[in-house]
């Protein structure tokens, strides 16, 4: 592996984010912040009413920024430039003489196709849906840049087939093997039900929402003593709101390998989203067996029982989760299969190597 000089530039939303500078200083060469406070994004997003481009990209238009990045671009001669999200890809979309890849790392689209689907009032439905149409027109940008990447091979044929595109390659979300590995899994207990991610991130609300109402109770029939623990930091109310007798929710988790090691199964009953769902890969590289819908399943490459046991109607949801809870052996071989698929496909140093590789490619352009 190469060594490489990496430089940052990237906005600072909060006093809080700003106090990061000298932890990213330990991994970047040199780390640009830009100030854009949320009041700012807010005045940005009100433009959305005469203009086509979608609240996601206008969230994050700055003048501050695009000065930043041409004193950067004039100061120092970089190899490539790593563009992270559609939201970023304004700023370096007519840069042609300098090599640029654009990390999506999902079809935002088809994420914001199914909150359309997903939305219960007329209202919402609505709003999703001229987004959802916004950003399907504004992905054509990808075009300008020399490679595109993606996480998920779903999102690859979507994005593929939407906007007949050539310049679009794969990289999977990786998994950190030192902090998520099968470190002797207990296989033993067989009540912890666990869900882990940001608790006021919409997709993940609905998911625990939908399994505590619609899933758990199932569970519960043949389980009585099971335990629904929902892990992540920020709970909404919606989320606090379903805590009781066999509903946990603990707010902030210091160390989630430490809560996924407790677990005896993990569950991912997504309803909206796209890419790949780093809670089942993680989940997986500790050897616990995962329940999960087919919203970033399908972007793991795997058929249903390695690792992850793929279901899209909550009664098979609820009576997958039942025969793992009833199956000691069941849970130590889904959760062995998982471990060694992470492994072989989803290490970062592999990754690592794949996106050098795309860098070295876009370079030679």
């Amino acid at each position: 592996m190469h060594q490489h000089e990496l430089h940052l530039l990237t906005f600072a939303q909060s006093k809080e984010d700003l106090t990061y500078k000298d932890e990213l200083e330990k991994v970047f060469h040199k780390v640009h912040l830009v100030e854009l406070p949320k009041w700012q994004s807010a005045i940005n997003c009100l433009a959305a009413v005469w203009s086509r481009v979608p609240l996601q990209v206008l969230y994050f238009r700055s003048a501050k920024m695009q000065k930043k990045l041409t004193e950067v671009l004039e100061g120092e001669q970089f190899d490539a430039i790593h563009v992270q999200h559609l939201r970023m890809s304004p700023y370096l979309a007519k840069n042609k003489d300098l090599p640029r890849i654009l990390d999506m790392p999902d079809a935002f689209s088809l994420y914001w196709k199914r909150r359309v689907d997903a939305a219960e009032s007329v209202l919402k439905k609505t709003f999703n849906s001229i987004e959802q149409k916004r950003l399907l027109q504004y992905e054509q940008i990808m075009k300008e840049y020399d490679m595109s990447l993606v996480c998920s091979e779903e999102d690859l044929q979507y994005l593929k087939r939407q906007h007949s595109l050539e310049n679009i390659k794969l990289l999977p979300n990786g998994v950190d093997l030192e902090t998520f590995s099968a470190k002797d899994h207990d296989y033993s207990h067989n009540k912890t039900i666990l869900f882990t991610g940001n608790m006021d991130y919409a997709p993940n609300v609905d998911a625990v929402q939908y399994f505590a109402e619609d899933i758990f109770p199932l569970i519960l029939e043949k389980h009585p003593e099971a335990k629904f623990i929902i892990a992540g930091q920020r709970p909404v109310n919606k989320v606090i709101d379903l805590a009781g007798d066999n509903i946990e929710v603990t707010g902030f988790v210091r160390d989630l390998s430490a809560m996924y090691n407790k677990a005896s199964v993990v569950v991912a009953p997504m309803r909206f989203g796209a890419g790949t769902q780093n809670k089942v890969l993680e989940a997986m590289a500790m050897g616990v067996p995962v329940v999960c819908t087919n919203i970033g399943f399908k972007g793991l490459g795997i058929e249903s029982g390695e690792g992850a046991i793929m279901q899209t109607e909550a009664k098979a949801f609820a009576e997958s989760v039942i025969k793992l809870l009833d199956s000691e052996y069941g849970r130590k071989i889904t959760g062995s299969k998982g471990a060694e698929v992470i492994k072989n496909k989803f290490s970062w140093d592999i990754i690592a190597q794949q996106l050098e590789g795309y860098f070295e490619e876009v370079s030679r352009i």
